[in-house]
């Protein structure tokens, strides 16, 4: 039976999704094309440089143990990585060194010095006019670091592409950086963070942060002035060029016009740019393809709503860097209740303190519940640790003194650690009364239980589809009360 490179591949990824989680598979696998079949080599394409040396230090096994089983034990898989001229370069799956993507730049003259612009050269959008000479200023926030921007599993590829940036801006093969997702997800945050960097690691850079509206409207004005020339050769300076919000070009023709023609000089000329917007580039409707495409050069990452774990760390960071104090299950029952956006969870935080302050209240649960009804229209429903231990010891067909006993069979001791895990996620107690509910277990073992269970998912496929299978038995239950 003859196949073609689409169905090997297809097969591939039905592997492959059984043991990544969803967000990795959107991110690493879905955009990667099958391109042909040769006898055991499937060549496959991958958007760039840095897409394939991902895959090739994070996903080899994976890959060799997949494609070996679909093609047998002299299977390989070959890559053709694709350039930013549209063309293509082969790297060999056999080979760990990494390819090298023929894409130069020019590093482009200028005579002035930098992170200075002469005024009655070229006109600045972001100064008064009569000055001479003056330094363009970032426009970035101070207090948007990489230091207290918390790495989960739902930032970790949009924050180490920005680090790599960072430390070689316009000299890696994410050029532009797109950084989408939801609001209150940290894409500002991100995108300022690369900034900072910038001017610390390379004091002489100009960089530049504008919003997609503050952009327009400087064009809006240079049009109004006759000096469209001008503004494109001001935006011409910049080093690193931050353009936040993209998705508010849309349907302005005038603006997209002016912002290819400056998008096209910075690549050239091997300067970087880093965008943000709330949807990847090929949902971005009302722009013209040619910009989609030029977007789609780079890498784009996206954000997603930060786990139970980020979040508490997240939270956790605000309140060192404010000097703030509240208890472990006050803050573990703030992240249960705000799950998918960063600027209500610091929200909930500021009110819960001028609530406590203003009412000389001590910060607790009660307190937290009704500052949180001002941000989210219900609070979830309570589950309790006796209910989930009752649902998971019927599921193992156990009685639940057994998961708060001190066997160690290892059908219960999986049972009695996935309970904690479950109740550690799913409710608002804190980790030692979890444990106190287990036959006075201490937080260190609830701590111990969750990270084997998440070990446990993340290598056995059948394993985690019984996570998943009672988390939603227990969420269904609740609305049936």
């Amino acid at each position: 039976m003859t196949r073609d490179h689409a169905t090997v591949w297809d097969n591939c990824l039905q592997t492959i999704r059984k043991n990544v989680n969803l967000q990795s598979f959107r991110t690493w696998f879905e955009p990667i094309k099958p391109v042909r079949l040769d006898e055991n080599a499937l060549t496959i394409q991958v958007p760039n440089k840095f897409f394939y040396e991902w895959l090739e230090e994070h996903y080899v096994s994976l890959l060799k143990m997949t494609i070996r089983r679909e093609l047998g034990d002299n299977g390989r898989l070959e890559y053709q990585i694709l350039m930013n001229n549209g063309h293509q370069n082969q790297a060999q799956h056999a080979r760990p060194a990494r390819a090298a993507v023929g894409s130069s730049h020019s590093s482009g003259s200028e005579s002035f010095a930098p992170g200075m612009v002469d005024y009655q050269a070229i006109k600045n959008p972001f100064v008064i006019p009569g000055i001479k000479k003056v330094k363009i200023e970032p426009q970035l926030n101070p207090n948007y670091l990489f230091d207290n921007y918390i790495e989960g599993d739902c930032n970790r590829l949009a924050r180490s592409a920005g680090l790599a940036i960072a430390k070689k801006p316009g000299g890696t093969s994410f050029n532009p950086l797109v950084i989408f997702g939801d609001v209150g997800l940290g894409k500002t945050h991100l995108a300022h963070a690369v900034g900072n960097d910038v001017l610390k690691r390379f004091p002489d850079k100009v960089v530049l942060y504008v919003s997609s509206e503050k952009f327009t409207n400087q064009i809006i004005q240079s049009i109004k002035n006759n000096a469209v020339n001008d503004f494109v050769n001001f935006y011409q300076l910049i080093d690193v060029l931050i353009v936040d919000d993209i998705q508010f070009l849309a349907n302005k023709q005038k603006t997209q016009e002016i912002f290819f023609h400056i998008f096209n000089q910075l690549h050239q000329s091997g300067k970087q740019i880093i965008l943000t917007s709330d949807r990847p580039p090929k949902d971005l409707d009302g722009m013209e393809e040619r910009l989609i495409s030029r977007f789609k050069w780079g890498l784009s990452a996206d954000l997603q709503a930060p786990d139970l774990e980020t979040r508490i760390a997240i939270l956790e960071a605000k309140m060192s860097q404010e000097g703030i104090e509240i208890p472990q299950d006050v803050t573990e029952f703030i992240c249960y209740n705000i799950q998918n956006n960063i600027r209500e969870l610091e929200g909930v935080l500021v009110s819960l303190v001028a609530q406590s302050s203003l009412n000389q209240q001590e910060v607790d649960i009660e307190l937290a519940k009704r500052v949180i009804r001002n941000f989210v229209s219900q609070i979830n429903k309570e589950i309790t640790v006796d209910y989930i231990q009752k649902l998971v010891a019927e599921h193992f067909g156990l009685n639940v003194d057994k998961l708060q006993g001190k066997t160690r069979k290892r059908q219960v001791v999986i049972a009695r650690q996935l309970s904690m895990y479950l109740a550690k996620n799913l409710t608002d107690k804190s980790l030692k009364a979890i444990g106190e509910t287990f036959g006075g277990r201490d937080h260190s073992t609830v701590i111990y239980s969750c990270r084997t269970v998440q070990d446990l998912m993340e290598t056995d496929a059948i394993f985690k589809d019984t996570v998943s299978e009672l988390e939603k038995k227990i969420k269904l239950s609740l609305h049936e009360q």
